[in-house]
């Protein structure tokens, strides 16, 4: 089906079905990647086994907000 045609069939809807047809679009667009999360999964674990290893150094939020006034 034509995107236009889908457009101006939508725009005779009813407000509570244009809020419906609006939610269920926005949801389409939010699902996660699961190849990206695996991703950030392992890279998550990653960081914070060198932190608790102590290979990376914290920085106070106080001094990174300190930084960027």
């Amino acid at each position: 089906m034509d995107t236009k045609l889908i457009l101006k069939e939508a725009l005779h809807l009813h407000p509570a079905e244009k809020l419906q047809l609006i939610e269920l679009l926005t949801k389409s667009l939010n699902k996660p990647d699961e190849k990206i999360e695996q991703i950030w999964s392992v890279e998550s674990e990653k960081r914070y086994k060198a932190l608790k290893a102590g290979k990376v150094k914290t920085v106070p939020l106080s001094k990174i907000i300190e930084r960027y006034k």
